[in-house]
């Protein structure tokens, strides 16, 4: 007899497994149909093993800079990559179990296999030259995606590598290129640095981290260049001739051939859609040119009673709006109406060093929405805890929409350069998210001494009354 679900999730990542949780917990009988493992990239070959190894370069970091803490060290610090690396499978392994022990606790059943969505919401699950047909009464696509590579650069896990092996080396190299300076990019480039490997980081638009407003990218960029990390921008890479020990890169600027020898080159230039990795065949779901399923709002497919969530579909590729969707999505099974995420206001983290964080529109992208806006920046260096820490780089950026007198209200954007950002985020995308004023958020009181006072500090100075600035 075939097997029945209110719920059958394809593709154990982030926004599926959230989904089966959260629908078992609402009361849902809930199915999950993982070909890999259950976690997806995020768990295993993403967010979680390159913050633990940006966490190695952290702490390779503070060790180096102990004797300016009156702390002697007798010998340069010199790492072991490979135990690195067991911590970070250890973690991985650790946070995998108990994932499958929260599932099983929940009663969500796990299939192991391809999950092929047909017509009717029946999913046939192909393992090991078997086959197995379940049904669902709603279904989630929930795929997720896969590094992109660029042509010339075929992927030999030796000397050209995407982020899937690069998260593995267990020797640092001397000398890398890394193609592609968005949020991945800049990560593995913080790292390689941080390891001791020559880097030059290739970008094709004319700056790093796209997307960020431009004061936070400047600042990255400022620190990158200071610690040796050859930016360049504008260019056109075109290709590499080398063997399994070194090869060298070819790219163009402005008509300028250039080349560099290195030992690796990553290949960061985003991921791409696993739109067609659940057949979809007789049914009317829809993937666009890129490979991204087409939803609505409410993420609801062409097809009815199908959904798709997370990496698959065309909203900011993070693992938290993963995990928000995939609640959305159940939420809507349950006819409770959600409000549906707005992209723009979504909390990006990147952990280069210095780390990034923001939330909201830039002063680009409020301008060109129309906003008059009352912009107000503080920077790193005067903050009480960010000097006692010796991290004094970065900046808190408050974007505000501004009335016909110049007087800023509702807050539109925060953004964020320096240390440890990626944990202050947490008010500052509340206050995009609740709409609320400068006049609101500036009546919270903010410890002292803490980075996240330097918020605070930012938004009261566009009341028109500040302490420090």
């Amino acid at each position: 007899m075939t097997k029945n679900y209110d719920l059958v999730v394809i593709g154990g990542g982030p926004a599926g497994y959230a989904a089966a949780l959260y629908g078992s917990a609402a009361g849902l009988k809930v199915a999950i149909v993982e070909e890999n493992k259950i976690g997806g990239t995020c768990l295993h070959v993403g967010c979680i093993p390159a913050k633990e190894l940006l966490e190695t370069a952290s702490v390779l970091r503070s060790v180096r800079q102990a004797k300016d803490f009156g702390i002697a060290i007798s010998q340069d610090p010199v790492i072991d990559l490979s135990i690195s690396q067991n911590r970070k499978q250890t973690i991985i392994d650790q946070l995998f179990a108990g994932l499958n022990s929260l599932l099983a606790g929940r009663d969500v059943t796990i299939y192991s296999g391809t999950g092929l969505l047909g017509a009717n919401r029946k999913i046939e699950i192909q393992q090991n030259g078997e086959t197995e047909i379940i049904q669902g009464t709603n279904v989630l696509l929930a795929t997720g995606s896969t590094p992109r590579t660029i042509q010339g650069f075929e992927i030999d896990g030796k000397t050209v590598m995407t982020s899937d092996e690069f998260l593995s080396i267990e020797k640092t190299p001397n000398r890398v290129a890394v193609i592609g300076g968005g949020a991945i990019g800049c990560e593995f480039a913080s790292l390689l640095n941080d390891l001791g490997s020559s880097v030059t980081l290739l970008e094709s638009l004319d700056e790093i981290l796209p997307g960020c407003d431009k004061d936070v990218s400047t600042a990255v960029r400022r620190s990158f260049v200071k610690k040796g990390i050859d930016i360049q921008t504008g260019v056109q890479v075109e290709g590499h001739e080398g063997d399994a020990e070194k090869t060298t890169v070819s790219w163009s600027d402005k008509g300028q051939q250039n080349q560099l020898e290195v030992d690796l080159v990553v290949i960061a230039v985003g991921r791409a859609p696993n739109g067609h990795a659940a057949g979809l065949n007789d049914t009317e779901v829809v993937v666009d040119e890129k490979g991204f399923i087409e939803v609505d709002e409410k993420l609801r497919t062409n097809e009815k009673g199908v959904w798709a969530a997370g990496d698959v579909v065309n909203t900011p590729q993070l693992a938290h709006v993963g995990f928000a969707e995939g609640i959305l999505v159940v939420k809507e099974i349950l006819g409770e109406s959600p409000v549906s995420i707005d992209p723009s206001t979504v909390p990006w983290c990147i952990y280069c060093d210095p780390e990034v964080a923001f939330a909201g529109l830039t002063e680009e992208s409020a301008k060109a929405a129309g906003y008059t806006v009352a912009i107000s920046k503080h920077r790193y260096s005067g903050n009480g805890r960010a000097m006692i820490i010796g991290e004094t780089e970065g900046l808190v950026k408050v974007i505000a929409e501004a009335d016909e007198s110049g007087k800023a209200g509702r807050i539109l954007g925060v953004h964020m350069a320096g240390p440890l950002v990626t944990e202050q985020l947490g008010q500052a995308y509340l206050a995009v998210n609740l709409e609320a004023t400068v006049d609101e958020v500036a009546n919270h009181i903010q410890a002292h001494p803490t980075l996240s006072e330097l918020f605070g500090e930012t938004v009261m100075s566009l009341t028109g009354r500040s302490l420090h600035g």
